[in-house]
């Protein structure tokens, strides 16, 4: 079963989360700080992270953004604040999904085990994917659906769920101009938490993740008060 690793600095919701984990087939490590949980990432094959934003070494934002620039695991938030702005930050910090607290630990379970299934359907479509040819290729950028990869030159570019599904629907459809609105109904579905501000957040870190690489990627382009397009370079 699945190894969860749970940062939370309140030692009792900690064991609580343990408990109820346990109790439904998963192994469990818990780390009570920020340096705590990286040591233990580190150290340990992890599935999936619950993560508190409020901890005592660090903030969980700024953590989240360190374990998701080294790994495309599922990385959950269970936290008290509730602010749409609070809630857009997690998700622009790398974040899968995003639990308020108080919450019900089966709907955390639920959540918890919808990722993880995702996660492992597009690990299994990666491993058997044929190798060869991209299925969408525009300059130095190739894209692989099945595998769920993304390579600027021979540099691979880590992307979450959202930011590949974007990257993979604006790609797929060339110097269309789509609107905010309309990005966030087919991205995100049923499943979207917030406003449309989070396609702003998404697309400005698709932009940031892509410009690693020399020369700096513009094929994503903001069209004022339309929304975006990506522009396909001439054959």
């Amino acid at each position: 079963m699945a190894h969860v690793l749970v940062i939370e600095d309140d030692s009792m919701l900690a064991a609580l989360e343990k408990d109820f984990l346990e109790s439904n087939g998963f192994t469990v490590s818990i780390a009570t700080t920020g340096k705590e949980g990286v040591k233990a990432f580190d150290k340990k094959s992890i599935d999936a992270v619950l993560l508190d934003v409020n901890l005592p070494d660090t903030d969980g934002y700024m953590l989240c953004q360190k374990l998701r620039n080294i790994s495309n695991i599922p990385i959950l938030f269970t936290t008290s604040k509730n602010s749409d702005e609070e809630v857009i930050r997690g998700f622009a910090a790398g974040a899968d999904d995003y639990i308020v607290k108080p919450f019900n630990p089966s709907v955390m379970l639920a959540r918890l085990r919808a990722h993880l299934e995702l996660h492992q359907r597009l690990l299994g479509e990666r491993q058997e994917a044929d190798d060869s040819e991209p299925d969408i290729q525009t300059g130095d950028l190739r894209i692989f659906v099945k595998r769920h990869q993304v390579f600027r030159g021979k540099k691979e570019i880590m992307l979450t769920i959202k930011e590949f599904n974007l990257l993979a629907f604006l790609a797929r459809h060339p110097n269309q101009v789509f609107s905010k609105k309309y990005l966030f109904e087919m991205i995100w579905h049923l499943d979207a938490f917030g406003e449309l501000a989070t396609v702003t957040v998404h697309v400005n870190r698709l932009r940031d993740k892509l410009n690693r690489v020399k020369p700096p990627f513009t094929a994503i382009e903001t069209v004022w008060g339309n929304g975006y397009r990506f522009r396909a370079e001439e054959e």
